[in-house]
């Protein structure tokens, strides 16, 4: 049995959990999300917590008992406190600012690149070189911050790009003068 997937989830007040024939639905205060998991797997919910159990002991069950936990905590985190990843640009010149529902990034090309925020995300820019990606999905979250460094990922001789904030470049040397 995974050790992951034998941890009960704790289901805070406010948040209602749904289990139908392979479909788990999770509503809170952030919102609704919805997940399709395998129908044979044993997924209850009752006094606030919600237990996953493999049918048998086959490895295919095992491998998806701790992923199911996990998807199934991170719907209730994601909608009782939400997810966030922040981006940094580095770079003379690069900038990102709001129009609308839509991320105007100026990355060095001859053009802005225009990035429009799907259903569910919020994306604001404090600074003009910091975009923050807020919203309850933790898939969708890290899938538009990685849309959004996929622009100008940083290059190692300067530094230069869109970085998480918290990533480490590591640096190369320039050619060597003789």
């Amino acid at each position: 049995m995974s050790r992951i997937g034998k941890q009960p989830v704790t289901i805070p007040s406010g948040v209602e959990v749904k289990v139908e024939n392979g479909t788990v639905t999770v509503k809170g205060p952030k919102g609704e999300l919805t997940q399709q998991v395998n129908p044979e797997m044993k997924i209850t919910v009752a006094d606030g917590v919600a237990t996953v159990e493999p049918p048998n002991n086959e490895r295919f069950f095992r491998s998806l008992h701790g992923l199911i936990r996990t998807l199934i905590a991170n719907m209730v985190e994601g909608v009782t406190q939400g997810f966030d990843k922040s981006l940094d640009m580095v770079g003379v010149g690069y900038k990102a600012q709001m129009k609308g529902k839509t991320l105007e990034v100026a990355a060095g090309y001859s053009h802005p690149v225009h990035v429009e925020a799907p259903s569910g995300i919020d994306i604001e820019v404090p600074q003009p070189t910091r975009i923050v990606i807020k919203g309850a999905d933790k898939q969708l979250v890290g899938q538009v911050a990685a849309d959004i460094r996929k622009i100008r990922p940083p290059e190692p001789y300067k530094g230069k790009g869109i970085r998480y904030v918290d990533e480490h470049v590591r640096r190369k040397a320039g050619k060597a003068a003789k």
